[in-house]
């Protein structure tokens, strides 16, 4: 899963700063593909910039396959790999890209412009939720 996001995620970026270099893109409703850069965190958050925002991300990274592997199967590995290529792809993103930032292309109204990569985290974030809402054990023994 984990793989599949970054590679998802990478290539939604790169065709981004193609195709909306120059202008936006309407989608619908209150949608619009719009080319943004970001040295803060998900949708904006914490503008620190690019390298304490790196060295946070890789930490919290490096926290989630801490714990991910020992995810137990099913719905909280899902979740755990929804996390790990996220913050992967957001971490590869902010160290190969120019500028040294997080590319981020979805505006929906008024909420933040963000990619696939945060989108992924916050599905995760939610699966997890859910499951331990539910019971389910997240780690395995």
């Amino acid at each position: 899963m984990a793989l599949l996001v970054t590679a998802v995620d990478a290539l939604a970026k790169a065709g981004a700063r193609h195709a909306l270099a120059t202008h936006d893109v309407h989608v619908a409703g209150a949608v619009w593909l719009r080319l943004q850069y970001n040295s803060g965190i998900s949708f904006s958050i914490d503008q620190a910039g690019p390298i304490m925002t790196t060295a946070l991300t890789v930490v919290v990274v490096v926290i989630v396959v801490a714990i991910g592997v020992h995810a137990a199967p099913g719905v909280p590995t899902a979740g755990f790999g929804l996390l790990l290529g996220g913050g992967v792809a957001n971490v590869v993103d902010r160290l190969a890209a120019t500028p040294h930032q997080v590319t981020d292309f979805v505006a929906l109204g008024s909420f933040p412009v963000f990619n696939t990569a945060d989108a992924a985290i916050t599905a995760g974030f939610v699966v997890l939720l859910v499951a331990a809402l539910r019971g389910e054990r997240l780690v395995a023994r």
